[in-house]
């Protein structure tokens, strides 16, 4: 498999590890404007572009990538596709954080359509992935079952998204509540089927301002344990 460097560091060290992955039938290049406004955001973290290890089947000849065939493809036999196709996508996000040197906290995967479906879906199958998925106008192949451990997924969608329709995506996110997931899920109105302006920005507050449970649960760790005994002084005896 492929990847599109889009960007590093000027100077310091690298902090985070942004992968994105495009949906189906286009390339790395259709990633470029999200990879653009997260460097912009996040000056010290590595941003790749990955390209699907595929030519795309329904238009051969033409560029286009998949990570999984969409020809002839059902709810019946979608999960058993996107299984087939883990392993080397999930090879391919272990490669690039030991090239980076990057561990799983740090590391936040972006997926487009069938980029977002392989994302979220290798987050719930390979434990400690990554700290994030990010998905714009994806779904899971089926319904999760358990919660991905530390690991918050971020769902947008659409509303006008009539490729893939929200439904899904907003049935999961109430799945994974009920789970005990760290999950949001947005869904903007007058947005089809693309990477729109909106869904990006709103994907970046939720970066900016979502504390993961990890991130709470390292704080009470830390903090000093206070004994809650009272003495007669205490209560004023």
């Amino acid at each position: 498999m492929t990847h599109v460097l889009a960007r590093l560091p000027d100077h310091g060290e690298l902090d985070l590890l942004f992968l994105l992955f495009h949906g189906v039938g286009a390339t790395a290049d259709s990633m470029a404007v999200l990879a653009q406004r997260l460097a912009q955001e996040y000056p010290q973290a590595a941003v790749l572009c990955v390209d699907a290890p595929d030519e795309f089947d329904a238009a051969a000849g033409r560029g286009g990538r998949q990570w999984f065939s969409i020809q002839g493809i059902t709810d019946d036999n979608r999960a058993a596709r996107v299984a087939a196709a883990l392993p080397r996508f999930v090879a391919t996000v272990r490669a690039l954080q030991m090239r980076f040197a990057m561990a799983w906290p740090r590391t936040a995967l972006f997926g487009f359509s069938q980029g977002a479906i392989m994302a979220l879906e290798a987050a719930q199958a390979e434990p400690e992935l990554a700290g994030r998925v990010i998905a714009f106008s994806g779904r899971y192949a089926a319904l999760p079952d358990h919660a991905p451990r530390d690991t918050c997924v971020h769902l947008l969608h659409g509303l006008d998204d009539t490729v893939v329709p929200h439904g899904p995506a907003v049935a999961a996110a109430r799945q994974l509540v009920a789970l005990g997931a760290d999950v949001t899920a947005d869904v903007l109105p007058q947005v089809g089927h693309e990477l729109d302006p909106r869904l990006i920005e709103r994907a970046i507050d939720q970066l900016r301002t979502f504390l993961p449970q990890r991130t709470w649960r390292a704080a009470f760790e830390a903090a000093p344990v206070q004994s809650t005994a009272a003495s007669s002084k205490d209560l004023g005896r």
